[in-house]
């Protein structure tokens, strides 16, 4: 369906938001904004700003909810005879070998970073962020293996899974704030991923196959 010019609008506004935003927060450091200097910045009001933002966190972490879901669908788009693990694992690598913005290889995901590093709300925020991917991980994991609500190897299944996911992308962060490269680290990532999946018991890879009786 078309998208209709108010949605359109209050899409852009959105959009605008954050980017004003994002520009205080990486000049002056999260923590030393507040929501009326954005609002004053953007020309709107305070409520406009928590109308679309319900915390101040969400315009510097406005793209969260993409994160939230995203091993899920992978486990979800897993092909024949792949499991969970090897689903993310391959999924993974493409994002890395691509050298992904998705994931942070791109110039000046540095300063995001070094924001989030120096803010104590934003690492809060962005654990709360992991603890969703896990749980939504594992009520995926549930629904695809058919496991009761007792069962505990789901949850157990989805924090080696998840482990991949957050390992990398912390790895990532911290090699690009130690001045690395998009393609350098892109590299050392591959090399990482590798070390990682041998770190995993054959239950875990085995965990999950699309088609297995």
């Amino acid at each position: 369906m078309a998208e209709g010019l108010r949605e359109r609008k209050k899409r852009q506004t959105r959009q605008y938001i954050s980017d004003v935003a994002t520009g205080l927060f990486l000049e002056r450091g999260f923590d030393a904004v507040t929501v009326a200097e954005v609002a004053e910045a953007a020309n709107v009001s305070v409520n406009t700003v928590y109308n679309y933002f319900p915390a101040k966190e969400d315009l510097f972490l406005d793209r969260s909810k993409g994160v939230v879901d995203r091993l899920s669908r992978w486990v979800r788009g897993r092909r024949d005879g792949e499991s969970a693990a090897r689903a993310v694992l391959r999924e993974l690598r493409e994002e890395v070998e691509s050298v992904s913005p998705r994931i942070g290889l791109m110039d000046g995901y540095e300063s995001f970073m070094r924001v989030v590093q120096n803010s104590p709300a934003l690492r809060s925020r962005m654990w709360a962020i992991a603890q969703d991917v896990l749980l939504d991980l594992e009520r995926t994991l549930r629904e695809e293996t058919g496991a009761g609500a007792g069962d505990p190897v789901p949850a157990l299944m989805a924090g080696q899974i998840s482990w991949l996911h957050s390992t990398l992308l912390a790895a990532i962060g911290q090699r690009m704030v130690d001045g690395g490269t998009p393609a350098e680290v892109s590299r050392e990532a591959l090399v990482l991923l590798d070390e990682m999946e041998g770190l995993l018991s054959g239950k875990v890879l085995n965990y999950a196959v699309r088609g297995a009786r």
